[in-house]
């Protein structure tokens, strides 16, 4: 499938490989459209297999989505394809051309790896993507109680802070955000978070975000597998 701004056909030297449901791959997928860039999209995973091809696996040898392409250059990694974006095409918007302030930026990305989506995305799993007579309660609350945890630190954060970075928009915010909307439609528990909820409407309010991010998951419900 190829698409690009407002779902025109475009050619251009970026295409991205990997599933609109993946939450890793609506991470590009939201930096792409954040930043107006025409791009191919070619739907692989999931459903669409095509992962274990080996012209795939050359692209990306753990045969895993995202995959970007741009030109002669090949990045894989969710994160990284955020920054190659950032840095390449966001000059003025995502990227932060201040060392100190692109710490910052970089540091919450880290943690969104480190601690966040490990939590969240397993409550994900645990929950929705179990079929029910397979849930497990006990781990079901011990991920939810990771999860809440690590929300709690970036919910302070937003004390002083409109978005995880700063007052504008970053790749950090891209990172962490497009957990939102499956943590705001699962059925659990969610403990009031000020920061946080004020974060979730000023990313609905961006078309990019409603876009690509706030979209049915549904084929994933009860699926462990393809």
């Amino acid at each position: 499938m190829a698409r690009g701004i407002g779902g025109l056909s475009l050619s251009r030297n970026l295409v991205l490989w990997g599933r609109a449901s993946s939450a890793n791959v609506q991470k590009t997928l939201w930096a792409l459209e954040e930043l107006g860039l025409p791009y191919e999209h070619h739907l692989v995973g999931g459903a669409y297999g095509g992962l274990d091809d080996p012209q795939y696996r050359v692209l990306n040898p753990n045969g895993l989505v995202p995959t970007l392409q741009d030109g002669d250059l090949t990045v894989w990694e969710s994160h990284a394809t955020l920054r190659y974006l950032a840095g390449a095409y966001g000059r003025d918007t995502l990227w932060r051309h201040d060392p100190r302030e692109r710490a910052i930026v970089d540091q919450w990305t880290d943690w969104t790896a480190s601690t966040f989506q490990p939590g969240w995305i397993a409550v994900f799993w645990l929950l929705v993507r179990t079929p029910p007579e397979q849930h497990d309660a006990k781990a079901i609350a011990a991920a939810h109680a990771r999860t809440v945890a690590a929300l709690r630190i970036l919910d302070a954060n937003f004390a002083y802070r409109d978005y995880v970075a700063g007052n504008r928009l970053s790749y950090a915010d891209i990172a962490a955000g497009v957990a939102l909307y499956r943590w705001f439609t699962m059925d659990i528990d969610r403990p009031a978070m000020p920061g946080i909820e004020n974060w979730y409407r000023r990313l609905q309010q961006r078309e990019a975000f409603r876009r690509v991010v706030m979209v049915s998951y549904a084929e994933l419900v009860g699926r462990l597998a393809f």
